[in-house]
């Protein structure tokens, strides 16, 4: 992957974590609802086909996506 993707990448990643955040912080979404977009997203990479190098990044963007799920980041927990 190229450091322009990286970066742009890394930049989405943060944006969309920041939405996530609006929408549970404005009652939009709940947190049982977020957590919900972030497992489905995590389910699409996990089920994903093609070569083993793409194979292999979306396991990795599974993995990370779930790791978000964990640690709470797109969630305000007290």
């Amino acid at each position: 992957m190229s450091e322009h993707s990286t970066k742009s990448g890394i930049a989405a990643l943060s944006i969309c974590e920041a939405l996530l955040l609006a929408l549970n912080d404005a009652k939009v979404l709940p947190e049982r609802e977020i957590v919900g977009v972030l497992e489905d997203a995590a389910r699409s990479h996990e089920n994903a086909g093609g070569s083993n190098t793409e194979i292999e990044e979306h396991e990795a963007v599974a993995t990370l996506i779930n790791k978000i799920i964990a640690g709470g980041n797109s969630v305000r927990r007290p």
